[in-house]
């Protein structure tokens, strides 16, 4: 089931351009504006309180994101999610996360850290059906890692980069993509780190973030109208 938009107390402060891109990349990352909806510029001033300006603001960075096209003559549109962009994002998530995770083994982490990372798992456990906490647990065991070894300002790099990554994620929650794997796949990874395993870890992460190119494509034959087959564009 959807969320319901929150729509500003009545008086509130006009939103900034800066908070009305955050709150329409967040609606549109969690699929609660979906691949192909229409926007209206009036309709997100009167729901921001504010001008045009700010509106038109965070619309064009949204377009820098890959997450709402402008079309002359037709109108402003939230973006089909982009298979290259997946691919891409996987690409470097990869790089990045994969030599984070095989230090992690190298090095060990101090107890607080792996406590960090079981009570994630939990989380995610506990999550059942909610796309929405699942994620942010999902997020927080691999953020995990990358702050246990001094890395965090790495995976601020990666959180740039999975926007559409991330979207795919909210699609496919709980339906599509293999919940109960995920957990099992995170249970694996912390127990190689824990045992300094980092050939272990480093396996089991690679084939971990290939599920979700994996769970694309497969979205991709029965949802053509959400997801963009760009692979091959120059």
């Amino acid at each position: 089931m959807q969320q319901r938009r929150t729509l500003p107390r009545p008086g509130a402060t006009p939103a900034s351009a800066a908070t009305i891109y955050e709150t329409i990349r967040t609606d549109i990352v969690r699929m609660r504006l979906r691949p192909g909806e229409r926007l209206s510029e009036n309709e997100l001033g009167i729901r921001f309180r504010t001008s045009r300006t700010p509106v038109r603001e965070a619309i064009v960075r949204l377009v820098d994101d890959g997450l709402i096209e402008v079309w002359p003559q037709r109108g402003t549109f939230v973006s089909r999610i982009s298979l290259k962009a997946i691919k891409r994002a996987r690409f470097v998530r990869s790089a990045l996360e994969l030599g984070i995770i095989r230090e992690a083994a190298e090095r060990g982490l101090p107890e607080t850290a792996l406590m960090d990372a079981e009570r994630a798992i939990a989380e995610q456990q506990a999550a059942g059906n909610d796309p929405n906490r699942f994620t942010d647990a999902d997020d927080r065991f691999h953020r995990t890692f990358a702050n246990a070894i001094g890395y965090g300002d790495i995976w601020s790099i990666v959180e740039s980069q999975k926007t559409q990554f991330d979207r795919i994620r909210f699609l496919s929650l709980p339906d599509v993509t293999p919940v109960d794997f995920l957990i099992v796949q995170h249970r694996a990874i912390l127990d190689a780190v824990r045992a300094g395993d980092a050939e272990a870890a480093e396996k089991t992460l690679r084939a971990h973030l290939s599920i979700v190119v994996e769970t694309t494509i497969a979205l991709m034959r029965t949802n053509p109208d959400l997801i963009n087959d760009d692979v091959d564009e120059n």
